[in-house]
């Protein structure tokens, strides 16, 4: 399901609380809305928002963290992918189809995470860009003097080192926020806002107000979710790394 079909849901679940506590108003006995009873329902959703506050914060932590550590891991992957081609030259000319190699895989990379359709979702499955025939040819090599078995070396570290980021990147591609986390949270947020509803005055304003706190609640919620998926959605890792990577290679 997508983010903002989840965040639909989560918007329709809190304002409908909201609606839920105005309806219960209207039915509920006069003494059950006594200066008492209210008192202790602010005291019990105080103590709800302050463990949802808690949550909420830790939930975006948590997305924004994953997001910047698969952002480094771009960002790193791309470096490498240049120092590589670089070595590779040095090395020499015969290292020719090595490097064309490594191009194509760049440009499956790029094509495969971030396919031109935006409505295709990226892929992260290394086994689609055939990188493997890189680390073959590097090892093919027949280094003539200790320059060249060093530089083979390097580079075949080098494409080992980019062979374990493609997986590990791949290995966290699944949603890092387990979903029965978010649904206590927003069950929780629910019942502070069928508290707000309960106390609320029955006007526009009143309503408006509800429902705009709760669309910014969902908001909050499409924001962790979007973060938590990187390479789809509106909120993306660029590929411009990668791209900058891709035009300074061969050179």
């Amino acid at each position: 399901m997508s983010s903002i079909a989840i965040s639909g849901i989560v918007l329709a679940c809190i304002f409908g609380g909201a609606l839920l506590g105005a309806f219960l108003r209207t039915v509920l006995p006069e003494h059950h809305l006594s200066a008492e009873t209210k008192d202790t329902i602010k005291m019990g959703t105080g103590l709800i928002a302050t463990m949802a506050a808690l949550v909420l914060g830790l939930l975006i932590a948590s997305a924004k963290s994953s997001f910047d550590a698969q952002k480094s891991e771009v960002t790193q992957g791309s470096a490498n992918v240049v120092v590589l081609d670089r070595v590779l030259a040095l090395y020499g000319p015969e290292t020719k189809e090595a490097r064309d190699l490594l191009r194509s895989a760049v440009e499956r990379v790029i094509n495969q995470i971030w396919p031109k359709h935006s409505s295709q979702p990226g892929q992260l499955d290394p086994r689609a860009a055939r990188a493997e025939g890189v680390f073959i040819k590097i090892q093919q090599l027949s280094p003539r003097n200790e320059v060249q078995r060093s530089l083979q070396a390097q580079a075949l570290s080098m494409a080992l080192n980019l062979s374990q980021i493609r997986w590990l990147m791949y290995q966290q591609e699944g949603r890092s926020i387990p979903m029965p986390f978010l649904v206590v949270l927003v069950f929780w947020i629910t019942i502070i806002f069928v508290g707000f509803g309960l106390f609320s005055p029955r006007n526009a304003t009143a309503i408006v107000i509800l429902l705009v706190c709760a669309l910014s609640v969902a908001s909050a919620i499409f924001l962790i979710l979007e973060l938590d998926n990187p390479f789809g959605g509106l909120i993306q890792i660029s590929s411009e790394p990668v791209r900058n990577a891709l035009a300074h290679l061969g050179q």
